[in-house]
């Protein structure tokens, strides 16, 4: 299994603002932070916005902070809202499954039960997890106060 870019940036993202509590962070800082392409991560904001996890602001003094606090916001959650429209495997799309195994294969209903497990170990981590106490993390992408 492989994550797809859009979930990597959104993570990363994500972290950023809550290394960042009370800053209206810019997505040009995030983009440096994380070595992203700001056109990229733009689409990934937009659909974090749009999910309610972060609030964006336009204008000049414009920018995103996170839209819960960061013990609500689920890993998982975060990861289905992202890769929930790609089918892990052709089978797993009744639009363009074309594999002669279908309806026989055992394979499926395995990998089913592997993705729930996936998604119930994601569910079980939240990006307070992922931030709290990780001073290692917050040298990387904390910004000062003053740079807002």
């Amino acid at each position: 299994m492989r994550l797809t870019t859009r979930t990597n940036l959104a993570m990363r993202a994500l972290m950023f603002c809550a290394v960042n509590p009370g800053l209206t962070v810019r997505k040009s800082d995030v983009a440096a932070a994380c070595n992203a392409s700001e056109n990229h991560l733009g689409l990934v904001i937009n659909q974090l916005a749009q999910a309610g996890f972060i609030h964006t602001t336009r204008g000049r003094h414009g920018g995103m902070r996170l839209g819960r606090a960061p013990e609500e916001i689920s890993v998982g959650a975060v990861f289905r809202l992202l890769e929930s429209d790609l089918p892990f495997a052709e089978c797993f799309s009744p639009a363009e499954n074309t594999c002669p195994l279908a309806g026989v294969c055992r394979l499926n209903a395995t990998l089913c039960k592997a993705l729930n497990a996936f998604y119930a170990t994601l569910d079980a981590v939240t990006l307070a997890d992922l931030t709290r106490d990780n001073t290692a993390l917050q040298a990387i992408l904390c910004r000062p106060a003053d740079a807002a």
